[in-house]
Order: structure tokens, then C-alpha cells, then sequence
């Protein structure tokens, strides 16, 4: 048998493992035992000379001791002289290589034996999907940890867990990078050939990550994970927006989006910084102005309208121009000293005249016009700004968005501004037009929240152009109601100990931050103008550009991607081949775009996975856990709490889990340009390679994780 020696005085023998015949071996210097019994056990050993124990005096008799040194040994080396216990095990753990040895009866092996051996009911963790984009990092790590963690206890609890990895596949941030592999290399970039090496990178990546999560020991159908590239998947993508779409719930409209002129496509938002204040003269009065202010001022070719509060008051102010000559300026009278003044209902009745286009626009009320900053008097311009849109609509006011799709100014904008970037040299043109009319009356920096494109990292404007939306509005309440019975995790308080992973608590801040989300959303924007996703399946009048959007025109595109193209048929099929036999012969002529979907439509879609695995007597499918980060009650939590609520009538969850983020051990976030990134594979298998840094291997990183309030977001260092 084997025995540990414990509590050593001498710090070689301290970690020393004995083999033996006999049932127990000791070999402390102040261990009390007869000559005889140590004559007996040292000759039991199986090496000739393991330890060899020599009488000494230690203030107890009769006692015996160990040496490295041997007194007949005179003056050898002492590399000669040691005399230490032989052992087959390693004194080091050398985990990241052992635990190579234990993963297939761990991990591999105990997902498929434990949907065979488990008698239990059935657990499903619904996994979202990462981008194949890219490495994985720690929060990744994290991520996959605490899934398994969860995995594994119901395991132990005898019950079937059913966990289908996936990836989310489609997407601008594949599709620039497999732009960036392509640089400087003369190859075909059309929709066609660039959805093929899209499609390669993310298979590369998929295949890297794959082996990562598998190492790390997670379980999980690792054979048949879902990718929202397949084509079952893009089929039922598919069926769920044909159900939206029956429902009235899709809708194609010419309205305000934020469009990246970097990307050339709708986006979302972020954040950018500068401001100008200017003047418009009010018609039949050369020396009276109203005088607004924006942080756009490459909006103001396109503006339509001034909007004020009518039941705000407002003052003229009188000022001297450089010729000494008076001119009066309307603003909020909370914001200047009074000199006339006005009730915004009596300027509703003014033009005003447009000195971009020398045109005459109205004056229009609304009630967010705020008399607590600016001037109160509101520039509109409905082809850039959501609020101006939904204000203009309301009195037949067209949007106007004189903006190209690479962000630049149209002929529309005049020959001054023709082509220019309007947020580089076309927003300073503007300044210097107005400067040399001398309608700039104060201009200076502002910092302010700006959107950009999260993915090139630069500015994006809001323009007005057709694109597809959901409508929300109808949606909101049955959404909110589909939360009422599910269990949020974790409660913000204490860590107990006792608590049970059975049982979910209720995180009011995690239902709150959902509901908000879902709340203040009236309509998602979810058209894309790239070739890399799902195409929307609709079809354009080639006169009347109206489109052609049917429960049977969409049936018929989902056939033709079943039969083996999968989305790729979109792009390689002539339009009669899409088209529907009643539509090919019906007096108009068709032709097809090619905006596709959302990649967030895409992954929120993946629970129509559990209709391929199971069926239901009430046709719905609902996972019992979805576990992701914070950031994702924004993202895929709602996406699919969206889309699940509007087909299946339900929450896609029964209970959703919400974790933090990883922080440096500083407290910052972390970045690749700052340089205080972790990578799990440095942690598990070292840096360098070497014998003295084999790494710690993945059970004591997934410790750290399962030991971690992961509620709040932690700090790791390394």
C-alpha cells in the first residue's frame, strides 16, 4: 500500500511518498520504535537503499533518525550521499498534462452516459452562442464554467442534462474579419465570394474554440452543436420571421437609423463629443432670428422645421451686429434676460427662412423642447433624428437626408457641401457657412454621449433610409407578462452557503433592467446592408419598388434553402428560381436585395432547437436556464425574450442567471491595448513551457470561478 509521511523536521523528506510490503512506514527522526521492528521494516522495502535509519540521541531513548548522509560515505559528494525515498509519482503536479489523463472519463465520456444512465427528468441549459471571431479569453472562461458547474449538479441529481454548445456565426464582426485576411491580396470581394471565406474563418474558429472548451473541461454535445450558419438553423430562423411577419409585427418604412458610413449598414449606438450654436431669420423680419443650437451641425442642409414648446415663454433679445445695426434673438425666457416676451403658441404661426436653401419652413410644438439648457427652440431635421421623424410625420413633413451610404453629402445638399464627409469636412464647411453669413453666434466644444460602431470603433450618424423593423409596440406588455413567472438568480445579497442550485431567487434588478430595456424599445431595426447573415426574403416591384413579402413567397425561399444551399441560395439563384409559382406570372416584374438579418434576430431565434429535440402538447419550448452576462439583458436575453413571447406566447426561460464581469486585479477593465488581459491557456498550461512553469492546470481556475461571488463583477490578476 502507500502511505504519506507527515510532519517532517527535515524539509527533503517533508513531501516524501513511501512504497512498502508493510501496512504502514514511518520515517520520522522522532519516531519511537524497538531496533528489532526498524531492522524488520527497512528490510521489507523494495529498494536496497530507500532510507537507512541510524540510532542517535534526541532527547528521547532509544530513537532513531534519518540522514541525507551516510557516516561511511568520508568525504564523496553529497550528490553521492543522498539517500531519499524512490517513488513512480511525480513530486510536482504537473497538472496540465495529467489532467489530459482523466478528461475523457470526466468530460468527454459522462455527457452521452448520463443522457443514457439518468433516470431523472430533463434538464436544459440553452447556451448562447459566441462569436467565431476570434480567441477565447477569460470571460469566456468564466462563462463556460459556471454553465458546467450547473451541468454537473444536476447530474448528480440523476437527471438528463440536454446542453448543445453554439456559435453565432453571421455578422459584421466575421465578415471585417475575414476582410482583414484578405488585404492586400487580389482576390474576388463580391457578396458571394466574401459570404465563402466568412463561412471558412468561422468553421477555423469554431474548430479552435471547440478543442479550448473541450480542454477546458466542459461537457456538452460537442458533435452536434448548433450554428447559426447551418442551414436547419437559417430555415427555422426563417419560419420564425414568416410568424412575425403574419402577425403584422414586420414592417419596411423610410425611417431614422443609426448607419456606420465606416461599415455601410444600420447599427446601434455609443459616443463622440463637439457643439455649435446658430441662427435662422424669420420671414418678412431681415434683423429677427431664431436662434437654436445642436451638436450636428452637418444636420442643418436637411433641416425641415424649428419645434418649440407652446406653452413655454420666450424673450427677444436685442444685440448689435458689427455694423452697429440691432438684431433680435427669440430664445426661452428661463434662458435670458427678458426684453419681449412670448408664449410659444404665438410663434407657431411664423415661417422661418432657411438660409441653406433660401426655402420657408414652419414653426412646430413639441413637448420635449426643454427650456433648461440650449435655447428652447429645437433645430429638425426628420431625416436625421428620431423625435424630429415622429414630429414631422404628424403634419406631412417628409424626411429629407441628403447623406450617402459612405456618409458623405449628396448634390441634394447643395454644390458647397457635394461630396464631402459630413462628420469631417462637411460638418466644417457648415461651420464656415454659417460664419461667413454671420449666423454663427457662439461656437465651442461639448462633450456629449455620441454613437459609434462598436466594431470599427468610429462615428456613426442617424439617416434616413427604407430598412426593415419589428414593431414592438404591441409586443411590449405580453413580453413584460411572460416574465412573471420566471425566477431571476442571483439575489443581490449575502452569499449563503446553503443556497441551493435547485432553487432560483428573485434579482428585481436583473427583472427591472430587462423590463426597461423591452419598455423603452418601440421598434428594432433589423435589416443589415451586408452579405454575410440570413437574408430577409423579401421581394421588390421593379416599378413601384413595393415589396412582396407573403406567408407563401417565404415558404417557397425556405424550401429552396432546405434543398441544400442554405442561404447561400439567395445569393447564387436567379429570382424566378425564389420566387413562388403564383408571383412569376401575375403582370409585374420582381427583383431581390440583399439586406439580411440581425445577427442578434439570428441567435435570438436559437431556442427553436428544443422543437427538433422534443415535442409539446402546447408547442412551446422553454429552456430551463439561460446563463450570460449583464451585458446581455440588452442583447440576446431580450432578443429572444422578443421573439420567443411574439410566436410561442412565453418566456424562452424558466430562470435566468446574470453574472459579472472580470476585471484586471486593479479594478480596470480589460483591454489588448492596455495589456491586462488574462489568458486561460497561460493560467492552465503555463507561459513559457517549461519545467518550472507547467501552469496550474483548468481544475484550479474553474475553483477560483466556482469559489467567486459571481454576481458582481471580479478581478482576476495573473
Amino acid at each position: 500500500m502507500l502511505a504519506k509521511i507527515n510532519k517532517f523536521s527535515s524539509p527533503i523528506l517533508s513531501r516524501a511518498i513511501i512504497r512498502t510490503k508493510t501496512s504502514i512506514a514511518l520515517c520520522h527522526p522522532c519516531f519511537q520504535t524497538p531496533a528489532s521492528t526498524t531492522n524488520s521494516l527497512t528490510k521489507s522495502i523494495y529498494s536496497d537503499r530507500l532510507v537507512k535509519l541510524y540510532p542517535g540521541n534526541h532527547g528521547c531513548a532509544s530513537r532513531y533518525y534519518s540522514s541525507t548522509v551516510e557516516p561511511s560515505r568520508g568525504n564523496n559528494t553529497y550528490a553521492q550521499t543522498l539517500s531519499l525515498p524512490k517513488t513512480n509519482f511525480s513530486l510536482r503536479a504537473n497538472a496540465s498534462k495529467r489532467e489530459k489523463l482523466f478528461r475523457p472519463n470526466i468530460s468527454d465520456k459522462l455527457y452521452p452516459w448520463q443522457l443514457e444512465n439518468n433516470s431523472g427528468e430533463i434538464y436544459i441549459l440553452s447556451d448562447g452562442p459566441p462569436y467565431a471571431n476570434g480567441d477565447l479569453h477569460i470571460g469566456h472562461f468564466l462563462n463556460k464554467t459556471l454553465k458546467d458547474v450547473f451541468n454537473r449538479y444536476h447530474i448528480l441529481k440523476k437527471r438528463k442534462v440536454l446542453y448543445i454548445p453554439g456559435w453565432d456565426c453571421h455578422g459584421l464582426p466575421i465578415e471585417l474579419k475575414a476582410l482583414e485576411t484578405l488585404k492586400n491580396k487580389d482576390q474576388d470581394l463580391s457578396g458571394m465570394a466574401l459570404r465563402r471565406h466568412a463561412k471558412n474563418l468561422a468553421l477555423n474558429t469554431i474548430k479552435k474554440q471547440k478543442k479550448d472548451f473541450k480542454e477546458w473541461g466542459i461537457i456538452g454535445d460537442w458533435e452536434k452543436p448548433y450554428l447559426t450558419m447551418d442551414i436547419d438553423y437559417e430555415a427555422r430562423e426563417l419560419e420564425v420571421f414568416k410568424h412575425l411577419m403574419k402577425k403584422g409585427y414586420i414592417m419596411r418604412k423610410n425611417s431614422p437609423v443609426y448607419w456606420s458610413p465606416s461599415s455601410k449598414t444600420a447599427l446601434a449606438e455609443s459616443e463622440l463629443e463637439y457643439k455649435s450654436d446658430y441662427l435662422f431669420g424669420i420671414n418678412g423680419s431681415e434683423n429677427v432670428y431664431f436662434l437654436v443650437w445642436t451638436t450636428t451641425p452637418w444636420t442643418l442642409p436637411a433641416n425641415q422645421a424649428i419645434a418649440v414648446n407652446r406653452g413655454f415663454e420666450y424673450t427677444v433679445l436685442e444685440n448689435k451686429n458689427e455694423s452697429g445695426s440691432p438684431e433680435y434673438y427669440i430664445v426661452a425666457s428661463s434662458l435670458a434676460e427678458k426684453m419681449k416676451q412670448l408664449i410659444g403658441d404665438e410663434l407657431l404661426n411664423i415661417r422661418y427662412l432657411h438660409h441653406f436653401n433660401g426655402k420657408m419652413y414652419p414653426v412646430l410644438s413639441a413637448n420635449y423642447v426643454d427650456s433648461q439648457a440650449g435655447t428652447g427652440l429645437v433645430h429638425t431635421a426628420p431625416g436625421h433624428g428620431k423625435e424630429d421623424y415622429d414630429l414631422c410625420q404628424e403634419h406631412g413633413i417628409l424626411p429629407f437626408s441628403p447623406v450617402d451610404d459612405l456618409g458623405n453629402f449628396t448634390d441634394e445638399a447643395g454644390d458647397l457641401f457635394t461630396g464631402k464627409p459630413v462628420l469631417e469636412e462637411g460638418n466644417d464647411s457648415v461651420i464656415e457657412f454659417l460664419r461667413s453669413k454671420r449666423l454663427l453666434v457662439i461656437q465651442k466644444d461639448y462633450v456629449h454621449s455620441y454613437p459609434i460602431d462598436w466594431r470599427t470603433k468610429k462615428p456613426v450618424i442617424i439617416r434616413c433610409t427604407p430598412q426593415w423593423f419589428i414593431d414592438i409596440t404591441d409586443l411590449i406588455n405580453p413580453t413584460i407578462d411572460s416574465l412573471r413567472d420566471v425566477k431571476m438568480h442571483p439575489e443581490p445579497r449575502v452569499f449563503s452557503l446553503s443556497l441551493s442550485l435547485d432553487k432560483y431567487t428573485f434579482n428585481t434588478l436583473g427583472r427591472n433592467r430587462l423590463v426597461s430595456f423591452v419598455k423603452n424599445r418601440t421598434q428594432w431595426c433589423i435589416s443589415r446592408q451586408r452579405p454575410w447573415g440570413t437574408p430577409i426574403p423579401a421581394f421588390y416591384d421593379v416599378e413601384t419598388d413595393e415589396p412582396l413579402l407573403t406567408e407563401k413567397s417565404v415558404d417557397h425561399v425556405i424550401k429552396k434553402f432546405k434543398e441544400g444551399k442554405g442561404s447561400n441560395a439567395w445569393w447564387e439563384l436567379e429570382t424566378e428560381e425564389l420566387l413562388a409559382d403564383e408571383y412569376k406570372n401575375n403582370g409585374k416584374k420582381y427583383y431581390r436585395k440583399f439586406d439580411t438579418l440581425d445577427v442578434w434576430f439570428d441567435s435570438g431565434t436559437s431556442w427553436t432547437l428544443l422543437h427538433e429535440k422534443f415535442k409539446s402538447d402546447k408547442g412551446q419550448f422553454v429552456a430551463d436556464l439561460y446563463l450570460e452576462g449583464s451585458d446581455q439583458h440588452r442583447g440576446w436575453f431580450q432578443s429572444s425574450l422578443l421573439t420567443s413571447s411574439a410566436v410561442q406566447k412565453v418566456a424562452p426561460f424558466k430562470n435566468l442567471f446574470t453574472h459579472g464581469f472580470l476585471l484586471d486585479e486593479n479594478g480596470f477593465k480589460m483591454s489588448k491595448s492596455i495589456g491586462n488581459t488574462v489568458s486561460p491557456s497561460k493560467v492552465i498550461n503555463g507561459e513559457g513551457g517549461s519545467s518550472k512553469d507547467q501552469g496550474y492546470g483548468v481544475d484550479v481556475l474553474r475553483l477560483w470561478v466556482g469559489l467567486y461571488d459571481s454576481s458582481n463583477d471580479m478581478q482576476i490578476g495573473f
